[in-house]
């Protein structure tokens, strides 16, 4: 399914949330944003395989692309948060996030320039509901609409070229579309990392396993989103993969079972570079 080129959402709203999304103040000395590790300026993602929050601490897991997060059924690598606001006040809150409170952001706000603006939105001003709100209305925003891919899904047979249809087919007759489909190529299913070949990591990242706590969710996560994928190395929930291509091999041979190097590498890879979307209206300036 194409991303749609226009989504509904609170302007007022998306604005506000936008500032905070890149405001330090939220987190718990000041010192990181949500931005810091979901950068606004290309991927939505971030370049190093892990993330560091407050005081330095490095996470466990790479972080996800934020761009066109409105479409994924559910949030984090271990499904953990159902919904957006469910993630942003997660993030707020958790040790491995900016490490704050929603009480201690609401009384930093009340006591700067954006209370203006919360009361101009709302009749109560800044509640932590209200916070939560705006920044989920900016994500719900950033859409990447118009690729390649999307205007070929719309009925431009033009849009891709040989190579491209190629591996657009091999992405399909391969396996790959099975965990990767729907608007967002990924991000609505859970799958075990590992399903033919064991995928070790460095670090021990939270699984779907920590929320249910059931024997078979062990190395269990949620499928990412394929959308933009050209432009978000590092790959994997662990960050250990610098490139694309590294990506397509190692996928098919853990979830595949596919050890013997193939042609349908570099088409596959041709094809994923045509999921790449338009900036974001709102990160344009565009109303």
């Amino acid at each position: 399914m194409p991303i749609p080129k226009q989504i509904a959402y609170n302007k007022a709203k998306a604005e506000l949330g936008k500032k905070l999304f890149s405001e330090p103040m939220l987190s718990k000395d000041g010192s990181v944003s949500c931005a810091s590790c979901h950068s606004l300026s290309g991927s939505g993602a971030n370049k190093t395989q892990y993330s560091f929050g407050v005081d330095g601490q490095q996470t466990a897991t790479n972080a996800s692309t934020v761009l066109n997060s409105a479409f994924n059924f559910s949030y984090f690598y271990n499904g953990r948060a159902d919904t957006l606001k469910q993630q942003i006040k997660d993030s707020i809150t958790k040790e491995d996030g900016l490490e704050s409170s929603m009480d201690e952001v609401v009384s930093k706000i009340q006591n700067s320039a954006y209370a203006v603006e919360f009361s101009n939105i709302y009749e109560d001003g800044v509640t932590p509901q209200n916070v939560v709100e705006v920044i989920a209305e900016f994500e719900k925003a950033l859409i990447t609409p118009n690729s390649k891919f999307d205007r070929f899904l719309r009925g431009d047979d033009t849009a891709l070229n040989a190579q491209e249809k190629r591996g657009y087919k091999e992405f399909v007759s391969t396996g790959c579309v099975y965990c990767h489909n729907g608007v967002n190529m990924g991000g609505n299913m859970y799958q075990k990392m590992g399903v033919f070949e064991p995928y070790e990591s460095e670090k021990m990242a939270s699984s779907r396993f920590d929320v249910t706590k059931r024997e078979r969710d062990k190395n269990v996560y949620k499928v990412p989103s394929l959308r933009n994928i050209a432009l978000t190395a590092p790959y994997f929930h662990d960050g250990s993969v610098k490139t694309l291509k590294e990506a397509i091999i190692k996928m098919r041979e853990h979830q595949l079972g596919v050890t013997k190097k193939v042609k349908s590498t570099a088409n596959i890879e041709a094809f994923l570079k045509t999921l790449t979307g338009d900036t974001p209206a709102i990160l344009k300036g565009d109303k």
